[in-house]
């Protein structure tokens, strides 16, 4: 395959590519947090307060009552950050639109959709909190649930088409037998989405279950705090083996469709089989150099047998393959959170099952007070794994990333415009999100949380 695809040349300079490289990667990094809060954090507000509702336990229904307060802020603020994310698509990469975007139209149109039935299913949650019964409240959030992991969904298969592009054919550098939803459910689709909605689960249940993690250590150790952690971590400690999984998954897709990809993850320099499975290290000099090797071990997990061979980055010419370094510091950083919070998990599982309480010890809260940031940076990685091993492709096999970008010049202004809006929308989070805490603990953790 080659850059053929390309309908608009680029003829930007290199910083600029760096400026709209990095442009994309702030606006994507800022918005993936939020992004996941609105997938993950629907479903646990939904089922406290479910339970709420099944056991009249006013605990439950407090909890539910400030996490949809807080989510509501959280869909706002994100609101913003992913109107400024579908803008650079077309100002940023006007290439890869000129191009492809009659292909890949449908995901961000129905990912449109399922945003504002969100958007409009969480205005009817908060402002009918004390309006409608418990029931038919507790009915109207399904929608928001609902939409939440389909918007991901949708968009996820965007990404996953620049991975492993179909629905068209190309002829002569232009782009005909567009069949959208060929695109739409390509090969990637089902391993990347996966991967991604498990990880907006994790990320959420982590993230939340760490606020009441330091009250804990600060010593409130009342119901409404307790539950207040126990339901979102237990939630994400449960997600976490079947997203370890998934990842496995993805790894085994990524070795028959983007094997140059897994060479840079893995660094794997020389195609070859009876390849090592090499832990941590650092790539440099044409060798995957300080990590502790394990004879055959890659071989064997992909293909279960020693003499699999493994593609390595030699099997492309010298300006293809993507930087093996960031690639494989990133995924080792995504695995290794992964396996801790595995291991926070299962520390949780054994206190609870030998007394039905937290473990007694304060490093366990002191760790999982600090597990919701990692959970933070393993995503963060690995969405740094998955773009730049694609690199230099924006559209894998097709339209490299410098062929895509917008010739006009000053994108390192915008990237300093863009860099500035998302320090004020850091701020106005913090602030806001605060001033609920201070709020929250003036009221008894007992009080109701709605008058029904």
């Amino acid at each position: 395959m080659s850059s053929t695809g390309v309908l608009l040349a680029s003829a930007a300079s290199p910083l600029d590519l760096l400026a709209a490289r990095e442009q994309m990667a702030v606006s994507l990094g800022w918005h993936i947090i939020l992004a996941c809060l609105g997938v993950g954090m629907p479903g646990l507000t939904l089922f406290v307060e479910w339970r709420g509702v099944r056991t009249g336990d006013d605990a439950y229904r407090l909890l539910a009552h400030r996490w949809a307060k807080a989510m509501g802020v959280l869909f706002a603020i994100g609101a913003v950050s992913g109107t400024i994310l579908s803008f650079e698509m077309g100002l940023l990469w006007p290439g890869m639109m000129a191009s492809y975007g009659q292909v890949i139209g449908l995901p961000f149109a129905m990912e449109g959709i399922a945003f504002f039935i969100e958007a409009i299913f969480l205005g009817i949650y908060l402002y009918a909190w004390d309006r409608l019964p418990a029931r038919a409240h507790l009915a109207s959030g399904i929608p928001i649930v609902v939409a939440g992991v389909a918007s991901a969904f949708f968009v996820v298969s965007a990404n996953a088409w620049m991975n492993q592009p179909r629905g068209f054919h190309l002829s002569d550098g232009h782009v005909s037998a567009v069949d959208p939803w060929a695109a739409m459910f390509n090969p990637a689709t089902p391993p990347e989405t996966i991967h991604m909605i498990l990880a907006a689960f994790m990320v959420s249940g982590f993230l939340i279950a760490s606020v009441y993690a330091v009250g804990l250590l600060r010593g409130r150790r009342d119901r409404y705090h307790r539950l207040g952690f126990l339901v979102p971590f237990s939630a994400a400690a449960i997600v976490t083996p079947v997203q370890i999984v998934a990842g496995d998954y993805a790894a085994r897709f990524l070795a028959s469709n983007q094997p140059t990809k897994l060479a840079a993850i893995e660094g794997v320099y020389h195609t070859g089989l009876h390849v090592p499975l090499t832990v941590a290290g650092f790539p440099a000099d044409g060798h995957l150099r300080y990590g502790l090797k394990i004879p055959d071990g890659l071989s064997l997990l992909v293909g279960f047998r020693p003499e699999t061979v493994i593609t390595g980055l030699d099997s492309v010419p010298a300006d293809a393959p993507p930087p093996p370094a960031a690639v494989h510091l990133t995924f080792d950083l995504m695995v290794g959170v992964g396996f801790a919070l595995l291991l926070l998990g299962i520390w949780l599982a054994v206190a609870w099952w030998r007394r039905r309480d937290l473990p007694r010890t304060r490093w366990f809260l002191r760790a999982a007070a600090v597990a919701g940031v990692a959970a933070c940076a393993a995503l963060e990685a690995g969405w740094v794994t998955t773009e730049v091993g694609r690199q230099p492709w924006i559209v894998w096999g097709y339209q490299r990333t410098a062929d895509a970008v917008n010739p006009a010049p000053g994108l390192a202004t915008s990237l300093f415009v863009v860099a500035m809006v998302y320090v004020v929308l850091t701020l106005g989070t913090i602030v806001v999100l605060r001033r609920m805490a201070r709020t929250n603990r003036k009221a008894a953790p007992q009080e109701p949380a709605v008058a029904r």
